[in-house]
């Protein structure tokens, strides 16, 4: 290991110390005194002024902490009355809200009980034509706010609405039961009540449930059928099978659904595709026929025959008096018999065609009533639902 060398020692010079400039001049001394003094003096004026902006700082701090506190006072003052009053139209406004859910609690109860009295009459009056025998006429309802029926304004309550009506309908058809003071006899009569009417409600539960499910199958049935009848009548109509099903009637085909080439029909050709109908067609067949009729007239093979001078031998009163005149007169009562004829046919065919029309009619009638009938049943169900 290396020895670390000791350390150096510091060499005090023995010179004498040097005096400064005029340290012995009384002179010098008195001129330091006089600063000194002045430099005192003037530390006591900023002493004394920095003591009187303190205590007046001190003052306006007083004054500003009692002015808060002052504030603070007056503050909670005010807030203590704003709380108050805070307070009383929070009370005020919760027993108005109180106020106006009674009322509304009670013209519900007050309608449910009508409604409810009116379905126990309706089941009387039900009960009383089951005895007495069907009845197929159909009272027409009232329509509810809006044009909406009482089904419609059912379907379209919130849930908060439907679970407080349940509770005030629950509320006057669940009676309590006053059984203070009941001996046991009584009780168990009671009891016995009780059992009665759950297996009562519990049997009319079930009736209306496979009355549900039947009708529930009834109407999917008749649902089937009329898609069914649209289904043949589309096919008929040379349609589509589902063009009749769906909630919109079918497009009008201007043009064959297999034609290849784009339609180079104007406009007007389109429009006036379907304008005349049967008419214009009866009109161009009836033209055709009789030109036909005409140039087949007109090129007849004419034999001439000898002129009679004088009367001719056998001719009776009224008749032409050459044979060709009795062949012209022949052929316009041919031509007279085959415009008849045209006539009838055009009157036998347009016949047909206002019977088809008529019948078609008939049927889509029929569906019509079908559709409402369906519908007032349905609603019916729905309301039964609802009771």
């Amino acid at each position: 290991m290396k020895s670390t060398p000791a350390p150096r020692r510091r060499r005090l010079s023995r010179r004498p110390a040097r005096r400064r400039k005029g340290e012995g001049d009384p002179e010098f001394i008195k001129r330091q005194d006089q600063k000194r003094s002045d430099l005192d003096d003037q530390l006591k004026e900023y002493i004394t002024e920095w003591r009187k902006q303190r205590s007046k700082e001190e003052d306006e701090l007083k004054k500003l902490k009692e002015k808060q506190a002052k504030r603070k006072v007056t503050r909670a003052e005010e807030e203590q009355k704003m709380a108050q009053r805070k307070k009383e139209e929070e009370e005020r406004r919760v027993r108005e809200a109180e106020e106006k859910k009674q009322r509304e609690i009670e013209e519900k109860r007050m309608r449910l009980e009508e409604a409810e009295k009116k379905r126990q009459a309706m089941l009387q009056a039900m009960k009383d034509k089951d005895k007495k025998g069907p009845n197929f006429t159909i009272a027409k309802k009232d329509a509810g706010v809006l044009g909406l029926s009482s089904a419609a304004m059912e379907r379209n309550k919130t849930k908060e609405q439907l679970e407080e009506e349940k509770k005030i309908s629950l509320s006057f058809r669940i009676k309590p039961l006053a059984i203070e003071g009941f001996g046991e006899a009584k009780l168990r009569e009671k009891a016995q009540e009780l059992w009665e009417l759950i297996v009562k409600l519990e049997t009319e539960k079930y009736d209306l449930e496979e009355r549900q499910k039947r009708q529930d199958y009834d109407l999917k049935e008749l649902k089937e059928r009329q898609k069914q009848q649209l289904r043949h009548k589309a096919l008929k109509k040379g349609l589509d099978p589902e063009a009749l099903t769906g909630k919109y009637p079918p497009k009008i085909q201007v043009a064959s659904k297999y034609e290849r080439r784009v339609d180079t029909r104007s406009y007007d050709d389109k429009k006036k595709l379907f304008e005349g109908g049967w008419d214009e067609i009866s009109k161009d067949s009836n033209e055709k026929i009789w030109n036909e009729k005409k140039e087949q007239y007109t090129g007849r093979q004419k034999s001439k025959l000898p002129k009679w001078f004088g009367e001719r031998p056998g001719k009776k009163a009224g008749e032409p008096e050459t044979p060709e005149g009795e062949e012209d007169a022949k052929a316009d009562e041919d031509i007279v018999e085959d415009d008849e004829e045209v006539e009838e046919e055009v009157v036998e065919e347009e016949d047909e065609e206002a019977e088809e029309d008529e019948e078609e009619e008939e049927e889509e009638e029929e569906e019509v009533e079908e559709e409402e009938e369906e519908e007032e049943e349905e609603e019916e169900e729905e309301e039964e639902e609802e009771e």
